[in-house]
């Protein structure tokens, strides 16, 4: 071997260590963030401006002064990609670029969110017409508008529901495909059936457990994590103002992260939130505290939610306004770490 290509060797090895030593026990996070939430609103006929929109830089900017590293962005599918096998819309693809620019502009990363919960219009992926062909074929289309960019990250799909487990594996393998296929070695991240949730990944909700059959996911990378969900309300909704289940979503997250650790998988908490209430906020510290305490099982997380057009007396909502600071968003500037480490979105080619 010429000392060339030794050196270069060497240098992988030593980008790829680098890399684990930022999930080893004690390590910062990589990833603290919000949900910006409003290009996923209405139907996919919508009107950009009037039905739905894209978070402006002054928002974007608001988290990164508050230290946040990602952003996770939902969008449309069907908005993006009007008529499935097909190209997508080159005004839409525009304004979700235009975004991604913006938060890379402040140096914080963003996970692309196709927040569809496992559905195109009202017809299930994996079922005509649309196939595990058909989602792998948007996710090559998409993922070479993004291939290695620095930063960008790839979220199969928010919270699908109703498909067996052993059918969604199907079509995140696909998709994951599709990606890999067009040389896009970005980080991907991998949710469970059953609405991703953390509470349930043990359990046969529907085909079988999550944490049994997503054991199965193959990438050729082996460049992934697994995207959870966990709300603190009675029915882990998100859609309640109390936190009656506070003690069962801290006893979700601490038995995934026990999962992660026996499985040598990563996790990223996709979605949690929960009302300004003593008990809500005590639920969501302790679940901070665990993610923290556990980086080497947990690479960050998104608070749900924020965005110019989350309404004002939603009590999750964190989208900084002409009053004081959310308690929830106090928490999370207190949880994160100033320096935390960059971590690789994107895999580095040959390793």
């Amino acid at each position: 071997m010429n000392r060339k290509r030794l050196l270069q060797r060497l240098l992988l090895a030593a980008v790829t260590a680098i890399s684990s030593a930022v999930h080893a026990v004690g390590a910062p996070l990589c990833y603290y963030g919000v949900n910006l939430s409003g290009a996923e609103y209405g139907e996919r006929s919508g009107v950009y401006g009037t039905n739905y929109t894209y978070p402006t830089e002054e928002t974007i900017s608001y988290f990164a002064r508050k230290g946040m590293t990602i952003i996770r962005l939902p969008f449309r599918w069907e908005r993006l990609q009007p008529r499935l096998g097909t190209r997508l819309d080159d005004d839409e693809l525009q304004r979700l670029k235009d975004t991604v620019a913006l938060v890379r502009k402040h140096k914080m990363s963003v996970l692309l969110d196709p927040h569809n919960f496992g559905y195109y219009d009202k017809d299930q992926i994996g079922k005509r017409p649309v196939t595990n062909a058909a989602f792998a074929d948007f996710w090559a289309r998409l993922s070479l508008e993004f291939a290695n960019r620095d930063g960008v990250l790839f979220g199969l799909m928010n919270e699908p529901h109703d498909i067996p487990a052993t059918d969604w594996l199907k079509a995140a393998n696909a998709a994951i495909r599709g990606i890999r296929a067009v040389g896009a070695r970005n980080l991907i991240l991998v949710p469970g059936t059953a609405w991703s949730g953390a509470a349930t990944w043990e359990t046969d909700v529907v085909g079988g457990a999550n944490g049994t059959v997503m054991l199965g996911v193959h990438d050729p990378l082996d460049f992934y994590a697994y995207e959870f969900h966990q709300y603190l309300d009675a029915d882990s909704s998100g859609t309640h103002g109390t936190c009656e289940a506070a003690k069962a979503a801290t006893d979700a997250i601490a038995n995934v992260t026990k999962w992660l650790k026996t499985n040598g998988k990563r996790g990223f908490l996709g979605e949690f939130g929960a009302s300004g209430n003593a008990d809500c906020l005590e639920g969501l510290k302790t679940m901070l505290s665990t993610m923290s305490d556990n980086s080497d099982a947990w690479i960050g997380f998104s608070y749900w939610a924020a965005g110019e057009w989350w309404p004002a007396n939603e009590p999750f909502n964190v989208q900084p306004r002409d009053r004081p600071e959310r308690p929830q968003m106090r928490l999370l500037d207190q949880t994160v770490v100033r320096h935390a480490p960059v971590c690789l979105a994107v895999k580095p080619a040959g390793t």
